[in-house]
Order: structure tokens, then sequence, then C-alpha cells
């Protein structure tokens, strides 16, 4: 009777977790245990095993936060106990079930082999398969005491974010360290129940679910309490029958990969990271060797090379694998990095440094793009993949949205080039899968493409900190794989799954532009520090570049291309999508700033070394400009004596009633005595780009506390709480012998202070803020606002290679969710004949909104400057914080290009003989991006160049120096027959078409090679 329905659920839990599960490992008997706990830094596993041990009491407690704990564990396997499989059983004192968030381990055998790790769901080292008994144990565990920082909500603030702040508290118990005999048939009865039990759940009322209600019931009747083991068998020969009852013919189909997905840092420095990866890599591969089937996956080449320098008795089993095909390299990037926030040249050299490594070290190239946990994924990035090579996308993080439920899973993406490329999202809703009821039906029921499509993917494991998958995993997996009232589940490379999904989706839905996450909207701002270094390494490094293919080409200058990889390596490594979006602990964020100053150190000593090659030896003051020109699209990367410049009228500047008036050429902007911008008039057409009785750089502060992810999101409603920051501490004006006029304003408010130039060079038309906070508030949002005369439908912000459009209303409840959105270099408003842009150095998150007056309508856009967030970092963006920043008044698509250009590229200037004229002249409708010598060492030059516009048109390519005429290549920087290529070569000018912010890529061979 359906009655009894609760009381077989009801009576089969309890058995299986207080008798079964118990029993798979009842008969057990203690290691001896011995430790040695570390002062400082982890050692190396030699080093390790080679410690002094003294006797330990399981039970005593261990590991202040941070530290290493070195174990010795031996013993011996009793006499009766031959033929039976031992296993040893590591309890460190696991507070949690999550793997990955607390105390972990790595086990070794005594000659220093890597054996799997230890952490809640997978507790267990194999000794013996059949033991002989009598034989003598022995093995270490390097067993990290890593704190619980993310527990259940509210997250609570917390110095144990880094080792500077971090507690001397032993913070873990063990409880059990044993010998243990592996009852292998209570393993699998228990096994047998959860499946029954999760699939039964999601059964309708029916013959179906009745029939294993039933059979559960006469399982457990077949079970004697007391004797658990010697009936396990008769009590799983009564479940045969439905867990043999197969599949309908039209079962949603599965496609299973392992996965871990390890951040490759987060609430961890990447110092454990690079220990978690060798933990779980050492369990996937055990995995591996103890089933026929079972694939993992794992992507981000840093993560590979990490193991390859640091555990090599790991690689080595991980690189055994990849050849048997059971360990799959995924993704091709670096790492698996925020794709909002890089310049397009970073997305290149994620694709480029990933798929070069993966080639070099196992012979593969990974066909897709493997991204499930960045937050948002730019409009810019179809073009990128398909020109890299990459023919599929497979991301998760969308179903995070608050507000609109995505509509497809698998689909076509389509970029702002018109690129498109085959995607799918797991209609499971995680990338951290057990394989469990829920997930399994939800897989099925969700997936939208059901008409014409066969399955999805489910990436299997534990993961963020790491685990990946369980035996308990695999042993569901192969009852699911023919199970009636289930989803078919089979271990399947993604490649395969893509390739069948391609043929069953003839004419595939297509989604259009971004793939915006309606969540964590403040990662755009969240650590300043770590965005702003992120943004002057990118420029930093294709400046250096630049510098020294030039100086290579035209002197005996050698091209550093094994330092150039290293920094782009660890460039590459911190747009990790924990690190770049400022979502890490105070230890990470610390590094990373740490590691940003590091790595300007040694571009601007490489600069200055590939400069004064190329200008020789002298006194003469030579202005170098690294920066395009935008003004016809003709490049002007080179130096010039400053002898040779053009001298400038000054800026004009007058001050009546405290109230400063600033003119040049170009502009007459007027700042009233509270520093605030009360007008800003092209001279040429008359406009004001300042709403009328409005004000602009209104610094504004808002109440900032989310419901939920502090460094990760803003909520709407922190727009019903605003203080206008206007007071001010002291105003005062001066113009340079240069004649840049600057109004400097100082404020105070609350525990910070700041102080603003305000800056209008001769013939700029651009307004600069140039911005020192020292930043001491607590929940709290600091933004800029610029109220523009500006009639705008759309913003239009610069992305990778292009520039994006979003509406500036919000008709619809997928408009309203973008109250914050990204940028790189610049936003810009436009009306038909006038525009208005913001630029900056650093800054990556705006809002818009629009109002009307009698129909006359302002659009106010706001760049988004600091947050004061608590957790995971109670100190974030605390202290001296700069920013740089422009209002660029009547200009357009290209102006706001270039005027972003430029404050991201400054000229420098250096002393030697002589200037010297660009490598690389561009011209017609494209910028240069790159220049470079290529990848293979083989000296030929390699320049990168696209259409900024959004329009069709023409460009042509010229290089003075040692090389032959070009061909298009990928980003690979590989030729590829169904590329375009060059239309003519005219007087060493090589003409092409380009479409809309297209992308494309030429290499010049070195003549004489």
């Amino acid at each position: 009777m359906h009655d009894d329905i609760p009381l077989t659920i009801g009576r089969a839990r309890r058995v299986l977790d207080e008798r079964i599960l118990p029993e798979v490992h009842a008969t057990a008997v203690p290691l001896d245990t011995a430790w040695h706990e570390l002062p400082g830094e982890p050692i190396a596993p030699a080093d390790g095993l080679a410690l002094t041990f003294e006797p330990y009491e399981v039970g005593t407690p261990w590991g202040a936060a941070w530290g290493t704990t070195w174990f010795r564990l031996s013993g011996t396997v009793p006499t009766e106990w031959a033929g039976q499989r031992v296993e040893a059983l590591i309890d460190l004192g696991f507070d949690k079930n999550m793997p990955g968030f607390q105390c972990e381990g790595l086990v070794y055998l005594s000659d220093g082999t890597p054996v799997k790790s230890i952490n809640p769901r997978n507790q267990w080292v194999l000794i013996a398969e059949a033991a002989v008994g009598g034989e003598t144990v022995e093995f270490f565990v390097e067993a990290a005491s890593n704190p619980v920082l993310l527990d259940y909500h509210p997250f609570l603030v917390t110095q144990e974010g880094d080792i500077r702040t971090s507690s001397p508290k032993r913070l873990y118990t063990s409880r059990r360290m044993d010998l243990a005999v592996f009852a292998s048939e209570v393993h699998e009865l228990a096994l047998d129940i959860d499946v029954l039990l999760e699939l039964q759940e999601e059964l309708p009322q029916g013959p179906r679910r009745m029939r294993i209600l039933q059979a559960l019931d006469d399982a457990l009747d077949a079970l004697d309490l007391q004797h658990i083991a010697e009936t396990a068998p008769d009590a799983r020969a009564a479940l045969a029958e439905v867990l043999a009852a197969p599949a309908e013919a039209s079962a949603h189909r599965i496609s299973a990969v392992g996965h871990a997905h390890i951040d490759s840092a987060w609430l961890w420095p990447v110092r454990e990271t690079i220990r978690k990866v060798a933990r779980t890599t050492s369990s996937m591969t055990e995995l591996i060797d103890q089933t026929d089937d079972f694939l993992y996956g794992m992507s981000s080449a840093q993560q590979y090379a990490w193991i390859k320098e640091h555990r090599p008795e790991v690689y080595a089993k991980v690189k055994a694998a990849v050849a048997a095909g059971r360990f799959l390299p995924l993704g091709g990037m670096w790492v698996e990095s925020d794709t909002v926030m890089p310049t397009g040249e970073s997305i290149v050299r994620q694709f480029s440094q990933g798929q070069r490594f993966f080639e070099r070290e196992f012979g593969i190239r990974p066909k897709g793009v493997w991204l499930p946990d960045s937050f948002g994924y730019s409009p810019a990035l179809p073009q990128l993949m398909r020109r890299a090579g990459f023919e599929w996308f497979f991301t998760q993080k969308i179903s995070w949205n608050q507000v609109n439920k995505f509509p497809h899973h698998t689909f076509l993406w389509e970029g702002i080039d018109g690129s498109r490329v085959f995607s799918h999202f797991p209609s499971m809703d995680t990338y951290n899968s057990r394989l469990s009821g829920s997930e399994v039906a939800k897989a099925a029921r969700q997936f939208r493409e059901n008409r014409l499509a066969s399955g999805s993917i489910a990436p299997v494991g534990w993961g963020d900190g790491g685990g990946g998958t369980t035996r308990e995993m695999t042993g569901t997996a192969a009852r699911l794989a023919d199970l009636e009232g289930s989803a078919r589940v089979t271990w399947e490379h993604p490649d395969a799954f893509f390739d069948r999904a391609k043929s069953e989706l003839e004419h595939p839905p297509v989604w259009v532009g971004e793939l915006y996450l309606e969540l964590h909207r403040a990662t755009l701002t969240s650590q300043h520090q770590t965005k702003q270094g992120n943004r002057r390494s990118e420029h930093l490094l294709v400046e250096a570049e630049l510098w020294a293919a030039t100086a290579a080409a035209r002197t005996d200058f050698p091209y550093p291309y094994e330092e150039l990889d290293a920094l782009w390596q660890q460039v590459l490594l911190q747009q990790f999508h924990d690190i770049l979006p400022g979502t890490s602990i105070a230890w990470v964020h610390r590094e990373a700033v740490e590691r940003y100053a590091e790595i300007a150190d040694r571009l601007e000593a490489l600069i200055a070394s590939a400069l004064s090659a190329l200008a020789g030896t002298g006194d003469r003051t030579i202005v170098v400009n690294p920066a395009p020109s935008l003004q016809g699209g003709a490049l002007a990367q080179s130096a010039v004596l400053t002898s040779d410049l053009e001298a400038t009228t000054p800026v004009a500047i007058t001050e009546a009633d405290g109230v400063f008036v600033l003119t040049n050429e170009l502009v007459r902007v007027v700042v009233d005595a509270r520093g605030l911008v009360t007008s800003a008039v092209d001279l040429a057409t008359g406009r004001d780009a300042i709403a009328p009785g409005q004000v602009a750089n209104l610094l504004q502060l808002h109440q900032d506390f989310p419901n939920m992810w502090d460094a990760w999101d803003v909520d709407r409603y922190y727009r019903n709480r605003v203080e206008d920051l206007v007071s001010v501490t002291s105003i005062d004006s001066s113009v340079d012998e240069s004649g840049v006029a600057r109004v400097v304003v100082s404020r105070a408010f609350g525990d910070s202070t700041v102080t603003q130039e305000i800056v209008l060079e001769p013939g700029a038309r651009t307004l600069e803020f140039d911005q020192t906070t020292d930043w001491h508030e607590t929940e709290k949002f600091l933004k800029v606002a610029f109220p523009l005369d500006v009639r705008a439908e759309h913003t239009i912000a610069e992305t990778q290679f292009g520039a994006q459009k979003r509406v500036t209303h919000t008709n619809t409840s997928w408009e309203a969710a973008k109250f914050e959105t990204s940028m790189h270099r610049y936003v810009l408003v436009e009306e038909p004949g006038f525009g208005v842009a913001l630029v900056n150095d650093s800054i990556h998150g705006f809002d818009v909104t629009r109002d009307a007056v009698d129909g006359h309508v302002t659009t106010t856009l706001r760049l988004s400057l600091l947050r004061a967030p608590r957790f995971p970092d109670p100190e974030t963006d605390q202290g001296v914080q700069t920013h740089r920043y422009g209002l660029v008044v009547g200009t357009d698509v290209l102006g706001a290009t270039a005027a972003g250009t430029v404050m991201n590229s400054a000229a420098r200037t250096v002393t030697g003989d002589h200037g010297f004229g660009p490598l690389v002249q561009a011209s017609g409708d494209v910028v240069v991006s790159a220049v470079k010598l290529a990848d293979d060492r083989s000296g030929d030059l390699v320049v990168r160049v696209y259409e900024p516009v959004g329009r069709r048109g023409t460009g042509g390519l010229g290089v003075e120096g040692p090389f032959g005429d070009p061909v298009e290549v990928t980003l690979l920087e590989e030729t590829d027959a169904a590329l375009p290529g060059v239309a003519a070569v005219t007087d060493g000018v090589a003409a092409f078409a380009v479409d809309a912010f297209e992308v494309r890529t030429f290499r010049f061979p070195r003549s004489g090679r």
C-alpha cells in the first residue's frame, strides 16, 4: 500500500547508514603511528620521508592553519586476513563532508611512490588485493591542515585566510588510523540500496517504483543485522531483478567524465593548489587502475606543469594514463581563466600557451574549451576559439542566474563578429556531480533540446578544492549504465559527446552576444590592486614583445623567448577565475600583487634593454611611443627625438568665485568650487557633454551588503542608499611648464580620504582624473558618476578585439538583470553626430541609467571604483588605491579606442643616439594588437590586427625589416587553408579585406632562413 512507502524508505535509509556502511570496514586493527609537525612551509616528499618521527596517539590534536604534518603509519596484517582485500582507513579529523575545504593528505610508500589522497570522501588506502597474512606495512601521509573557510552561510569574517594572520592553534583531531578488511559484498550492497533509494525518489507512483520498494523490503528481510557480511549476498540477490531491468529506448543519455575542477587558487594559496593537484591526480590514476572504463578529465596546462615540476612521480602516472586514453587533457588553456576582464591578447596566449604545452607533453591538442565555472563569458570568445582551432565550448555557470533561466543546453553561440561555436551546458546544473538520483533525473527532465538530441554531459567528482571521482561514483555509474527509470550513464570523452550532438542537431538554436552571468557582478571591482596589476602587466608584455621584436630584427639583440613565456605564464595564472575577479583569500591577493610588481620590474628591464639596442648610446632625449595611432588607422609605434616634436599651446585656466575654467584647442571644461565638473564643451560643435543642471565626477558611496557572496556579489538594492561626496577639504589649480592644467581636489569621508588631480593637456579632448584614495570603509561601494547630455539607446563597451553594445533601458528582465556590466579601456554613449566616452587604466565595472525630463534624456554612466567586502578577505582594498580615468568629449568608437589605448600605453622617454621608425606600419581600418616573433623560435615575425569599430573595411601591413611577404595564420601561428589570406602585396604592403571586429594574424617569414 502507498502508506507503506515512507516506512520502506525510512527503514532502508536507517539500515544503510547505521548497519551496512559501518560493516564495510568492520574488522580492523590500529596502526602504529608517529608524526613530525613542520614549523614552516611544506618540504619535498623525499625530505619528508627522512624526517625524525615521534610517537603519536590517535585522538591528539594536530595541525595549525596552513601547516604540514607528516605521519608515519606501520603495522602487520593479521594472519587470519589471508586472502582478503585489506585497506588502511585514515580519518584525519574531517569535520565536514566536502573534500578540499579542510585537512587533506597524500599517501606515500616508503620508497617515495605516491599512492592516493586522503580526504573526507576518500579515507581508504589499498594495502593488498588479497593479503598473504603476516606482511608488514609502512607508509606515510603528508597531511595539510588547511582551515575551514567556506562554512555554512553566513560566511564568517576570518583572519585565517593568510598565514601571516592565522591562528597557531591546532585545528584537527584524528579519529582513526587502522588496517581493515574491505567487505566488498557489503560495499556493493550499500551501492545497490543507495542507487535504488535515490532512483525511486524521482519516479512517479507506478509499477516501477512499487517494485523497487518491494525489492528493498525483500532485501532488508533477507539481511541479518547481526551478520551483515554473511547475509549481504542474499540481500543483493533480492535486488538483482530490479537492478537488471533495462532502461527505456528513449532514455536520456549522460556522458560522464571524471572531474575535480581544482581552483588554481581560491580559499587556499597557489602553493597549496600545487599539492591539491598532486593529491587528486594520484587518486584518479589509482581509480583508473582499479576500473575498466572510468575516464578522468583535467583542464589547465598550468596544473600539469606544476606536478611535472614538483611531483614528477605523480606526473609519470598521469602521462601513462594519458597515453592509455583514460586521463583526458581538456580545455586547451593555461588555466580556466576569467574571460571578461583579460585582454584579447591574454585570451590568445591562454590558448597558445595551453595548446603548446599539451602538444609538447602528450602529443594532444584538446578540441574544446572547458570553462565550467568562470563568471560570465565575453562575446569575443567564439571568434577566438574558432581561430585557435577549437571545435566546441563547455560551461555550466550560467545556470546560476538569479533571474532568467538560460533557454538552451546545446546550441550555437555567436560572437561579436558573427563567428559561431558549438556549445553545451550540462542540464543537471552542476560541474561536481556525484550521479545522485536527483541530479540524473534533473539532467533528463530539464534538457531543453530533448526533441532532437539524446543527451548531456555530467562532470563527475568532488571539486573546487579537489578530490575528484570516488569508487562510490564509479559504482553508481555502473548501475546506471542501463537501468529502468533512469537516464543511461556512460563514461565518455567530451569529444565523442560533441560529435554525436552535432550530428543530432543539424540546426541548433543560436544565442547571440555575451553569456552574462546574473550573479557575481562585483567581481568586476573587488581587489582593485589585483586588477590593476593585471592590466599593467598585459600592456607591458605586449610592449616588451614589440620592442624586442624590433630590436631583434634590426640589431643583434637576442629575442627573450623563455623570459617572455615565463612572464606570460605568470600573468595567465593570475587571470584564473578566482584570482583576477578578486574572490580569493588575502594570501592569494597579497602574493598576486607582489608577483605583478616583480613582473613589471622584469618587463621594464627588458624594454629598457631592447630600446637601448635600438636607440644606441648617447644622451639625446628620445620619445618612444608603443601605442598605435588610430587616426586613419595608421600605426606609429616608433621613437623620435624631442627636438623634432612640435610645440604645443598651453591650456588656459581662469578662476573666478571658486570656479575654474580650463580651455584648450578642443574643449572647455568648468569645475566648480566642490571639484565637480559642471560643463565640458566640445568647441567644434558647441555641444556640452554634461547634462543641464547636473554635475559630473561625482563620487557616490553606497551601502554594499549582498545577500550571500560578499566579494562576488552586488545586489540590486545597493542603489537604494547613496551618499554624494561633495564636501571639499581643499582645492587648487596650476599650469605646469608643459602647458598642462590641473585642478587638485581633496575630500574626506567616513574613515577615508581622496585626492583628485583633474588634468587637461594641450590638444587633448580627454579630461583626465588621477585619483588617490586612502580607503578605510567597510561594506561600502564607491562609484563616480557622469550624467551625460546624450540620448543613447546603447552603451558601447570595449571587449577583446572590439566592442559590445548593451541597451540602456530595462524593458525586459534580461536587460534589468544587467545592472552592473563590464568594460575594458572604454565605455561610450552616443547619438547621431555626438558621443562621449569614459576611459580608464584599471577599471572593469560600470552601470548606466536613463532619466528623462520633458522628453530630454540624460544618460548617466558610473564607473565602479572600490568595494569593501569582508569575506573571504576581511581587508579587501583597504589602504591606498589609485585610479586613472578620463572623460572624452565629442568622440566615437575609434576615438574612444584611441583614448583608451593612450591611457594604458603611455609614451616613454629614453636616452640614446637616434630615433627610429616603426617595424610595422598598418593602414586602413585595422588596429595592431601584437608584434612579436613566432612561438616556434623560427625568427618569423607575427603581427596581429583587428577591426575595432564593427564595420567592414580594408587593411594594409608593411614591415621594415628582413622579412618576406606574409601569410595568414591561426592564433596558434599556423597556416590554415580555410583562412582568406592576403589579397595582394604591392610595394611591400600586404592588402587584405576585414570584416566587423575581425581578428587577423599574419606571419612574415624571416629572410635568409
